[in-house]
């Protein structure tokens, strides 16, 4: 800001040289205002940028309109009043006390503060002669359709390639601990096979052993019916 404000007040000595000859309407007083942004899309070639004012006590003659751009440490008479680059840049005035600043073949290189000057040679008031407070235009880069694509589909094909890695890792990481838990599931069948098997083993031969006991219990009666009956 500070930089800002020494250059305008470079600029201001700059009128005063030369509009030295200036007339005596020492009542005039103008007032000088610009937009304070402007933003170009990056297909715009052509700009214009916008520039008011108000005089109050002037002649009726119309001023001298002065534009100027302003750089990191220094700054570009652009139009005092002629135009150092008619190809480049025009200066447009239209009715009422509006003026433009056309900017043709427009690139990155174009973006910085715009200030407008307005000065009415025919008077001697120190506020005869104002400048804006400037524009700054900014021109977007161009972003290509085609790299966004690509950009959406690498991203999406390093997610998938991220998560079947993951999954990998983890399915190689349980596979001991889950071929464990399936073999013991195993074990644990055949072993609960071979526990009934055996139970029904011991039935069977629990049964068997029951009848053999019961017929050697029935044994001597049958033998003693036949002693009674041979002795009769």
């Amino acid at each position: 800001m500070a930089s800002f404000n020494k250059l305008k007040n470079m600029l201001m000595l700059a009128f005063d040289w030369i509009l030295y000859s200036a007339g005596a309407a020492d009542t005039c007083r103008v007032t000088v205002t610009q937009p304070r942004y402007q933003e170009a899309d990056y297909s715009t070639h052509t700009v214009l940028l916008t520039c008011a004012f108000s005089a109050s006590g002037c002649s009726s003659s119309p001023p001298q309109v002065l534009w100027f751009r302003f750089l990191t440490n220094e700054h570009e008479d652009l139009c005092t009043p002629g135009c150092t680059d008619d190809q480049k840049y025009k200066v447009h005035s239209s009715s009422g006390n509006n003026i433009s600043l056309q900017i043709n073949d427009l690139t990155v290189g174009d973006n910085a503060l715009y200030i407008c000057g307005i000065a009415f040679s025919d008077s001697s008031s120190p506020h005869s002669k104002q400048t804006g407070d400037g524009t700054i235009l900014t021109r977007t880069e161009q972003h290509s359709n085609g790299k966004l694509v690509f950009m959406i589909i690498a991203s999406s094909l390093l997610f998938l390639y991220s998560t079947t890695v993951v999954a990998f890792f983890v399915v190689y990481k349980l596979k001991p601990k889950l071929l464990k838990k399936s073999g013991n599931e195993d074990q644990r069948t055949e072993n609960c096979k071979i526990n009934s098997g055996r139970k029904i083993f011991q039935a069977i031969a629990q049964e068997l052993q029951k009848q053999r006991y019961a017929e050697h219990c029935r044994q001597p009666d049958d033998l003693e019916g036949d002693t009674v009956y041979q002795n009769r």
